[in-house]
């Protein structure tokens, strides 16, 4: 077994809200593996974004740790990439511009940056759009910017919440496709959250059900299937019904 690249103990977390304080994720202790790609699963607004969140130092837990390559979380880091549903793009830079965005404010030379960024570019598959705008792409393409970005930073985890969540379903399984083609060539620890129970079983080495607000894990599942994976497959079939019983049970 590879070593393990985050480790949430007793995580917690509760929002202070007019009406109250709002508890979200209730004593929430997890593992990911090194080169894992780890699906949190589990119904809407349950908690799974708040947890990667946290995870990733983008919020403060009210409650427990998180540790990324055994050093404590506090805030965000260049070890930490997050891939959001809507891609935060810089609309006055070009592809090009969006991917080295990182290493450009980390100081790495032109020269340098620009070869790492036209590596990730070509292999998202945006090879001749360097010099297009975001809004002269597609959905689609936007969020492979969004990939390329990520990965050019060349962190440690990259968290992806619900990243093809707002794409059609035929951009979306083309998406899930690319990404796995993606993650086999240059490994990282994934955390993906999703509540398409076909695109978690599609992607996941392990999904983790979460159960409703507050969120709890309920049930993990090793996803042993070998890839590409056939969404008629019998097995997958009856994953996904397994699945799909336990997080009604959850809500």
């Amino acid at each position: 077994m590879s070593r393990e690249m985050i480790v949430c103990k007793n995580l917690e977390k509760t929002f202070e809200t007019s009406r109250g304080p709002v508890p979200v994720i209730d004593q929430v202790t997890l593992q990911v593996h090194e080169n894992e790609l780890l699906v949190l699963f589990g119904p809407g607004q349950c908690g799974k974004s708040t947890m990667i969140n946290c995870m990733s130092g983008l919020e403060a837990a009210t409650g427990g740790t998180v540790e990324v390559s055994g050093k404590q979380v506090e805030k965000p880091g260049p070890d930490r990439g997050v891939v959001y549903q809507r891609m935060a793009l810089f609309p006055w830079l070009t592809v090009m511009g969006n991917v080295e965005y990182g290493p450009k404010v980390r100081g790495i030379p032109k020269k340098e940056r620009r070869e790492r960024a036209q590596h990730y570019i070509d292999l998202v598959g945006l090879k001749g759009f360097e010099n297009s705008y975001p809004n002269q792409l597609s959905g689609g393409m936007q969020q492979r910017v969004g990939i390329a970005r990520a990965y050019c930073n060349e962190p440690d985890v990259l968290f992806m919440d619900e990243p093809f969540g707002h794409l059609d379903a035929q951009t979306r399984y083309l998406m899930q496709e690319d990404l796995m083609k993606i993650w086999e060539k240059e490994k990282r620890t994934v955390v993906f959250v999703t509540n398409n129970i076909e695109e978690a079983i599609y992607l996941a080495d392990r999904i983790v059900v979460m159960t409703n607000c507050p969120t709890r894990i309920k049930k993990e599942y090793v996803i042993d299937l070998p890839r590409p994976r056939n969404y008629v497959d019998k097995e997958f079939l009856r994953l996904r019904g397994e699945i799909s019983a336990v997080v009604d049970k959850a809500l």
